[in-house]
């Protein structure tokens, strides 16, 4: 943070919560209690926070006071975007949850593409892989935003397309004139298939 306020940088990190910063939004933890039912409370504040030795300075904590049914969820972020500017409710809700989201891209890829088998000797393999699956992921982000957002996979995660739609069972037959893909009867994404194939681009 100090790097970045020296190259006038703006930063918003996750903050680990700790008993000062708890007892900071103790008020605001009361309420969110007090209004809970049965759905998520949840209440923002600003702080003004400095740790005990670390930090150089006081700087701008967003606290969000959450009660789900299972119990508290006070979490906190640090940033040097200004209040003024970046109200603390869109400021998490906004900016920092969307880094979340970024994350569960980064996530499918690795996970659902297999973009972490990068266990070769040399380093030229392992890239070659890497842009495989990058290249794969486009394919299937591009067939999800262009192709499927008609059907029950439009919201879907790549392990779920590959899975669902791409990795079938089909009969292959092959003539002079044409190729021709049979399906079976009980697949059960036909529609989402067909809609897909609609879709595509000639």
């Amino acid at each position: 943070m100090g790097w970045c306020e020296q190259h006038q940088v703006d930063y918003l990190f996750d903050l680990a919560r700790n008993c000062r910063l708890q007892g900071a939004i103790a008020p605001e933890m009361t309420q969110a209690r007090f209004n809970q039912q049965q759905q998520p409370v949840r209440l923002f504040t600003d702080l003004s926070y400095s740790t005990l030795n670390s930090w150089s300075c006081q700087r701008r904590v967003v606290a969000k006071a959450e009660v789900l049914p299972r119990g508290p969820n006070p979490r906190f972020v640090v940033t040097s975007l200004s209040a003024d500017n970046h109200p603390a409710q869109p400021l998490y809700e906004q900016i920092y949850c969307a880094r979340g989201e970024m994350e569960n891209r980064i996530k499918e890829q690795q996970l659902d593409l297999f973009a972490d088998r990068t266990s070769t000797h040399t380093f030229r393999a392992n890239q070659l892989r890497l842009l495989m699956t990058s290249f794969a992921y486009v394919l299937v982000e591009g067939l999800r935003r262009g192709a499927l957002q008609s059907t029950c996979l439009a919201r879907a995660t790549v392990g779920s397309i590959r899975l669902k739609l791409l990795k079938i069972g089909a009969q292959v037959t092959t003539s002079v004139r044409r190729i021709k893909v049979s399906m079976a009867s009980g697949c059960p994404y036909q529609r989402e298939f067909r809609l897909a194939w609609a879709h595509l681009p000639p």
